[in-house]
């Protein structure tokens, strides 16, 4: 009896504690004073539109930055992490939004990176290889080849391998960080399964994420910041989804969506005609007029991505027509794409690697795209510079320390916007956006509905892919339905619904009831 009760006091005890935690990047105050306890066995959500201190917060946590003042301890003992390895020692282990893993390794190095088993004072490749089966298929990934190059895995994979490299260190802490944003809906299913599975083993995880329905199934404790701030922290099913996005912003939400676009277009401003490529784009016909939002639906990996990229140029070994106005497209190239016949940008899928130079200044990313609108010559004229810079920033509401701060430090809601200024600089008539709120907070979400109606409104074309069926249902005039590299269905008005949306992604007759 008395055993029960001391596993019980164990149990009821913070493992993870944060006393009085603040944080400053140059003019930026990340975190203010910050009280923070998690508890063994517990998932603990921690909310926050992006710029609320969170990610500041789970790097202090596991080693990454120090904090400028505050308290922390592990099990009640005070500790003071200087590095990543000295936290993961500790029983803390991060996934971080953005991968760490090494794209020119094999899978099975990326995860014994770290501590790779050792013969005769030799790395153990074949051991290396039993650990990384084990891993793989303790997560359901028995397809992914240990001896693959991680440059050569989707994204979805990439995330499913960085979480088999965090299980290898077999944390007391798991921290996941939008760890579910690039994943496929069965590899989120099996996240699911996992963060169970650890809770039975007396782990904890902290769970970040924008996706309230993740919350709601998988979290026993949620933790709201916002500003730099704790503002409250309550158990499930206390708080409405209204009651915690009110706390996360700071203000009422009575609308989601803004109202959709009215269709203007009496012609089709881009014509995309039996475009075809290695058997991933199969004779996709498209058509987007002036002012409108197109949306693209269907599964992930059914050639959504590729078409924008063969729209943009990135692609070689294009069949058919890129039609624009009338005049035959088919751009060879991004800068083709980007140029003023053309006027096409892209606001590609990951941020970290395809969008931004993350060591870079935010005023040098900025600028990145239309650099022809600030130089004379050969030389950069500071004047022009600045007023680009300046509005940009205004344009979508970017909240910064300093033009000169590296993007790097920057929340992902305003690396984001960052990506977006950067093209919409070029003054683009047509814009291809590639799930453009992917990981990034509720209020900044809102912001780019509000602007992608705005651009509609001054008459851009725009072709929007998503893999949240909510954000085709509330912004798109219509949603274009891929599968296996083809339209299959073409949704307008009322008939976007999330059963149609699903019913066409499955590729299924509802009227007759089976595949079509």
């Amino acid at each position: 009896m008395a055993q029960d009760m001391t596993q019980d006091m164990t149990q009821d005890q913070a493992f993870l504690e944060l006393t009085g935690i603040s944080k400053n990047f140059s003019l930026t105050r990340a975190l203010d004073e910050v009280d923070f306890s998690c508890k063994r066995g517990s998932v603990h959500a921690i909310l926050g539109e992006n710029g609320a201190g969170k990610s500041t917060l789970i790097k202090i946590m596991s080693g990454v930055l120090q904090a400028d003042s505050g308290t922390m301890s592990v099990e009640g003992k005070p500790v003071h992490f200087l590095t990543p390895s000295e936290a993961a020692a500790s029983g803390i282990v991060c996934i971080f939004q953005e991968l760490s893993l090494i794209p020119d390794l094999s899978v099975a190095e990326n995860i014994s990176l770290s501590n790779p088993p050792r013969r005769f004072g030799l790395i153990d490749k074949k051991h290396q290889n039993v650990i990384a089966n084990e891993l793989l298929a303790r997560i359901k990934c028995e397809d992914v080849d240990p001896n693959s190059l991680v440059r050569d895995l989707s994204l979805s994979r990439r995330q499913m391998v960085e979480i088999a490299k965090s299980l290898g260190k077999k944390p007391k802490v798991l921290i996941l960080d939008e760890a579910t944003s690039a994943l496929t809906s069965r590899d989120v299913e099996t996240v699911y399964g996992l963060l169970d599975e650890l809770k039975n083993d007396n782990v904890t995880s902290l769970f970040i994420s924008h996706r309230m329905h993740e919350v709601e199934r998988l979290c026993d404790t949620l933790s709201v910041f916002r500003n730099g701030r704790h503002v409250e922290t309550f158990g499930k099913g206390e708080r409405t989804d209204r009651d915690i996005v009110r706390l996360m912003i700071g203000r009422d939400v009575d609308a989601h969506f803004p109202p959709k676009p009215e269709r203007k277009a009496k012609k089709p401003h881009l014509i995309v005609n039996d475009l075809r490529w290695e058997n991933v784009i199969n004779g996709v016909h498209l058509e987007v007029g002036k002012g409108e939002i197109i949306g693209l639906g269907g599964l992930d990996g059914q050639g959504q991505k590729e078409l924008l990229l063969a729209m943009f140029g990135v692609l070689r070994g294009l069949e058919g027509t890129i039609t624009i106005d009338g005049k035959l497209a088919n751009p060879s190239s991004p800068a083709e794409a980007k140029s003023k016949k053309m006027r096409i940008a892209l606001v590609p899928e990951d941020r970290k690697t395809e969008g931004l130079m993350l060591p870079m200044s935010i005023a040098d990313n900025l600028i990145a795209s239309s650099f022809n609108q600030v130089t004379t010559g050969f030389l950069i004229d500071t004047a022009k510079e600045k007023a680009v810079v300046a509005e940009g920033l205004a344009k979508l509401q970017i909240k910064i320390g300093s033009v000169d701060d590296p993007v790097a430090t920057l929340s992902g809601g305003n690396q984001q916007k960052v990506v977006i200024a950067k093209w919409l600089m070029t003054d683009p008539e047509i814009i291809l956006l590639n799930d453009p709120t992917r990981g990034i907070d509720v209020g900044t979400k809102q912001e780019i509905y509000k602007l992608m109606n705005e651009l509609a409104a001054e008459g851009k074309a725009i072709l929007f892919y998503s893999t949240d069926y909510a954000e085709l249902i509330g912004c798109c005039n219509r949603v274009a339905v891929m599968y296996d590299g083809a339209i299959v269905a073409e949704l307008e008005g009322d008939a976007i619904t999330e059963e149609a949306l699903v019913a066409a992604s499955l590729n299924i007759d509802t009227n007759k009831g089976e595949a079509a």
